[in-house]
């Protein structure tokens, strides 16, 4: 009896490592000391001493039952990019700059080639972000996962000026809400999708053009991150000394009416009319074959807005205008009002 016979293969485990190497380093940043295959990633922190008062922020979070989509369709090019998407979100709305990243992928048997895909799009991801791939951990669990299966989490660490952090403890009665657009259907909801669109909700469609649908506009199309889009504003803001952003929200799982009310604070109401919002068509898609309630859809997806940004009334020309010039046209879809209702939409 030997290791391999139990179900884990070392030997494929480093070809996995040989094949990923080219990914990861096209991550690397200047404050990345350590290469890849590492027991810790080593960083320099001199740059810190520019800020006056550096505030570290974390993120992890995962990519959900896209996966059984991936797998089932045999396309892992994009899951990467979908699981540095959900966690740089998160860190950006907080202002926070992304510096690190770290993947954890759990499988039932390695194939070195599939996870180098992955770990490809997770490269990807951080290119995009601007952010260091630093290091990870791949774990085969035969007898616990099938061996097709695999799961993804990420971790990702950021700074912010302490003065500059966005909390939404500056959200004021007249500021105006702006929604960016959304590539689509991101990481969330897949649940339901699977639901609606798979045979027993676990396998391959019955019709051709079910399948072309989940793969082409939900398994193909990557969440967007907004890194890229939002940081020459923020950064403009600053230059400027302006504080014009009072507040973001990144609408993952929980639609508008979970994440909305998580930044908006007590007494204040975010008021969003939905018609001033341009939904995708995959979200009309799932609505129509699901049967599913407006009020619902808003609960789950992000139907179109992937990322709200609450602007100070007297800046919100200038947010609107450096924003398009980022490639991004921002919808002004609201304002924030008095109410004990910390979210409110109106045309559903």
């Amino acid at each position: 009896m030997d290791y391999r016979t139990a179900g884990v293969d070392t030997h494929a485990g480093q070809r996995f490592v040989e094949l990923i190497k080219p990914a990861v380093l096209s991550t690397k940043q200047p404050h990345v000391l350590s290469g890849l295959g590492g027991f810790a990633a080593m960083s320099d922190l001199s740059f810190l001493k520019s800020y006056d008062k550096p505030v570290l922020l974390t993120t992890t979070d995962g990519v959900g039952t896209k996966l059984h989509l991936a797998t089932l369709f045999d396309r892992h090019n994009t899951v990467g990019i979908d699981l540095v998407a959900m966690c740089v979100n998160d860190l950006l709305v907080t202002g926070a700059k992304p510096l690190l990243f770290l993947d954890y992928i759990a499988c039932g048997k390695l194939n070195p080639e599939q996870m180098a895909v992955v770990v490809q799009g997770i490269a990807e991801g951080c290119r995009q972000a601007s952010c260091a791939l630093v290091g990870g951990e791949t774990a085969e669990h035969p007898g616990l996962l099938k061996p097709e299966e695999y799961d993804l989490a990420g971790f990702c660490a950021g700074v912010c000026e302490r003065d500059d952090l966005i909390d939404g403890t500056k959200i004021a009665e007249g500021d105006v809400i702006f929604a960016l657009p959304s590539s689509g259907i991101h990481s969330n909801g897949i649940s339901l999708v699977r639901k609606i669109f798979l045979k027993n909700g676990t396998e391959a469609p019955e019709l051709k053009e079910d399948a072309d649908f989940l793969i082409n506009e939900v398994l193909l199309s990557p969440t967007r991150i907004f890194e890229p889009f939002l940081r020459p504003v923020l950064d403009a803001f600053a230059r400027e000394k302006i504080q014009g952003i009072a507040g973001m929200i990144h609408v993952t799982g929980g639609g508008f009416y979970e994440n909305v009310p998580r930044m908006i604070p007590a007494g204040l109401c975010a008021q969003i009319d939905v018609t001033l919002i341009p939904v995708p068509e995959v979200f009309r898609r799932i609505q129509e074959r699901g049967n599913v309630k407006p009020q619902e859809m808003y609960s789950v997806y992000n139907m179109g807005a992937g990322m709200i940004v609450i602007v100070k009334k007297e800046h919100a020309e200038r947010f609107a205008a450096l924003t398009a010039n980022t490639g991004l046209t921002p919808a002004r879809c609201g304002q924030v009002v008095r109410s004990q209702e910390k979210v409110e939409l109106k045309g559903l």
